[in-house]
């Protein structure tokens, strides 16, 4: 005891076997502090320390004050004592020991490449450098239950600092097997980042993970993958922004995270091919990180990949083509993701699946003039499929199920067959908004469409209300639809109204569709300078968006899109506004703005044709009809244009005129134009019967004008 507490040298007639009466107990008492009993457990004293010690006096001769003291500090760790353990560690003078440890550990490298034993005498033995580093790292999982952790982080650093400066080269295998060293800076490579977390040093962690994963620790497959993991979740999750890595050792042209999401990528990727070569046990958390984590940086078809290349077995197959399904359809491949459900739904492999079919209903629903199916089938089978035995999914199913027979009513032949799905929607949709109580406001927000489109607009408008009162007007599109209703209803300084509260809650990013919105009930208004002022503001604000969007990543791409098609529409809404006022040249300068975004499109042509009509050159604005049907043969405003101007300079009973006005009521059977030159074309033809039918007609035309939008509801 008085040996210890003078600092002088240990005989090697000590004896080695602790007293209960420890000199950590001692100083503890004598220092004021009191020792926290059984924080660690009933754990019993690790005879191993005896063996330790031994050896370092076999190997040295002598045990010096460091040591003891590092012997002594983890016997009373092990009793629990984390105040008197740590009022030992203390005592121990880790810097001036620090660059004998240093010339241990590289001399020991050398010595293990020579095969030789030859050594110095006053050089240290492993055993005592590992006794030493144990006793750095007990007093920091010590400080880490004290709560004090970057003390304790600051501590279990100096571990590393200590190997990598003496090993800059990396650490040979099994090296300090024999006396535990290696397992405790394994423990301590792991240990570190965590305390960084504890301490809300955000950077720190980061570098610790880092230093982690680049320099050569010897650590196993496992204790890497675990590494690779936490930094992958912490880079996700923590809320935080860190700097990119600096891989100089890396090759030219090599990879290198630009932020947290693709670091994080790249090391799920690395997880995930590991599993793949049977390196690493499978881990289903892996996966789902990878793709929240793609998802998010918008790159699912990669995450696709990732799926295809998982090994058979590793996860089940009816989940990997509902995950597939999610990425081609989150990449925008719907055609695709249907095709995996439909093979999914087959008699071979689950044709009772709920998601899935649930999810074919809303491709079918989303993409009905591609798929040419409304998925009114799959919601039926996932409706006796559930049985009422979720009301979530059972509400899903209903809402799906409406939007899909309004969109199947379209393929109605006869009247009386369209009436009857257009009803069994509004009934559906009706059931879903019950079941949701009235607080679903996507079920509201369909519910208030299909009312709108049947034209029963006192409903619609009570339904579009409630949906901007549910949403606290959160949503541009409960307030568009608010508002085309009210115009439909001829409301319009109520709606140029309620365009403006929109415009006044709403941020500039947002504005798009609600200044557009506005300039067309201006035009409805005849305020065509006005219209041309809103218009004017919205193109500021959509260059605004291009910019800010223009080097983003293809996470961006369908915003990039949607705000180049909108810029191209008000152009064109432009282009008609002028050729009202007959200012060709303002005219044709908008249609050439449009051009150079957007080289092929239905909709300039037709402006074109309208502004050639205007000027009475009518072969010139039949081409220009001509010309946009080639684009979109089903483009209803050229189809109608072309009959006007058919009927103009041919036969008024031309029979190509009557062609082309029941194909543009074939594609919108709401058209009061195609109806009204309808209803010309029967007056022309003189005759009794003829003449009933204009006069049907020209009622149906009449009754839609008064009810039609300033836009379209859909």
């Amino acid at each position: 005891m008085r040996c210890l507490q003078s600092g002088e040298p240990l005989g090697r007639a000590v004896e080695m076997v602790p007293s209960s009466e420890s000199v950590a107990t001692s100083d503890c008492s004598a220092s004021g502090h009191s020792c926290l009993g059984g924080q660690i457990g009933n754990k019993k004293p690790d005879t191993g320390n005896i063996e330790e010690a031994e050896s370092s006096l076999r190997e040295s001769g002598v045990l010096n004050y460091e040591e003891a003291r590092a012997l002594l500090g983890r016997y009373e760790y092990q009793k629990g004592n984390l105040v008197a353990a740590l009022h030992v560690f203390e005592g121990i003078d880790i810097v001036s020991v620090t660059p004998k440890i240093k010339d241990a550990l590289s001399k020991s490298r050398e010595r293990r490449k020579r095969y030789s034993q030859n050594n110095d005498e006053q050089q240290m033995s492993v055993h005592a450098v590992a006794l030493l580093l144990e006793a750095v790292f007990l007093k920091a999982k010590s400080l880490q239950v004290l709560g004090r952790f970057k003390e304790a982080a600051q501590s279990c650093k100096v571990i590393l600092d200590i190997v990598e400066s003496s090993l800059p080269e990396g650490l040979p295998d099994n090296f300090g097997a024999e006396c535990k060293l290696q397992e405790t800076l394994s423990k301590a490579v792991e240990l570190l980042p965590e305390l960084w977390k504890l301490a809300d040093c955000q950077r720190e962690a980061i570098l610790s993970y880092r230093r982690a994963l680049l320099h050569e620790w010897n650590l196993d497959a496992e204790t890497i993958a675990k590494i690779q993991k936490e930094f992958a979740l912490f880079l996700l999750y923590s809320g935080g922004e860190a700097m990119p890595p600096d891989l100089r050792s890396q090759m030219d042209g090599s990879f290198v995270p630009r932020n947290n999401i693709e670091e994080a990528i790249l090391l799920l990727m690395i997880l995930l091919r590991k599993v793949t070569l049977n390196r690493i046990e499978w881990d289903p958390s892996i996966l789902d990180h990878l793709s929240f984590a793609l998802s998010v940086s918008g790159d699912l078809m990669i995450l696709a990949n990732q799926l295809e290349e998982l090994l058979p077995g590793t996860i089940h197959r009816k989940e990997r083509f509902y995950a597939l399904a999610l990425c081609y359809y989150g990449a925008g491949k719907n055609v695709e993701a249907l095709d995996l459900l439909r093979k999914l739904l087959s008699n071979r492999e689950d044709p009772r699946h709920v998601p899935s079919l649930l999810m074919a209903s809303k491709i079918c629903c989303e993409n009905f003039s591609v798929t040419k199916d409304p998925g009114v089938s799959f919601a039926r089978m996932a409706l006796e499929n559930l049985d009422g035995r979720c009301n979530q999914l059972e509400n899903l199913a209903n809402f799906l199920l409406g939007v899909s027979l309004s969109a199947y009513s379209k393929l109605a032949i006869s009247d009386a067959e369209r009436v009857k799905r257009q009803s069994e929607a509004l009934h559906t949709l009706e059931t879903a908004c019950k079941l949701s109580r009235m607080e679903d406001p996507v079920v509201l927000y369909h519910l208030s469409l299909e009312y709108a489109e049947q034209r029963k607009l006192d409903a619609a408008l009570h339904y579009a209300k409630c949906i901007v009162k549910l949403e606290v007007g959160s949503n541009v599109k409960g307030w568009l639809l608010l508002s085309r209703v009210l115009s439909a209803q001829k409301r319009f300084l109520d709606a140029e109204s309620i365009i403006n509260a929109a415009l006044d809650q709403t941020g500039k990013w947002d504005q798009g569709d609600l200044l557009r919105t506005k300039a067309k009930l201006q035009i409805a208004q005849g305020q065509l300078k006005s219209a041309i002022e809103t218009y004017t503001q919205l193109l500021a604000v959509l260059q605004v968006h291009s910019k800010s969007f223009g080097s983003r990543n293809k996470l961006f791409k369908d915003k990039r899109d949607q705000i180049r098609n909108l810029e191209v529409e008000v152009w064109h809404d432009l282009a008609y506004v002028y050729i009202s006022l007959s200012q060709w040249r303002d005219a044709e300068a908008c249609l050439s703005k449009s051009r150079a975004i957007k080289l092929y499109s239905s909709t300039r042509c037709h402006a074109i044709g309208k502004m050639y009509e205007a000027k009475g050159l009518y072969k010139e604005a039949l081409k220009a009809f001509r010309d946009a049907l080639d684009i979109d043969p089903d483009h209803v405003p050229s189809l109608i244009s072309t009959a006007m101007v058919l009927r103009h300079c041919s036969d008024q009973s031309n029979p190509a005129v009557r062609s082309f006005l029941m194909d543009a009521l074939r594609h919108d059977r709401f058209c009061a134009s195609a109806w009204y030159n309808l209803g010309l074309l029967h007056k022309a033809y003189g005759t009794e019967s003829a003449f009933v039918e204009g006069a049907e007609c020209f009622q149906a035309a009449h009754s839609l004008e008064e009810s039609e939008p300033v836009e379209p509801f859909r």
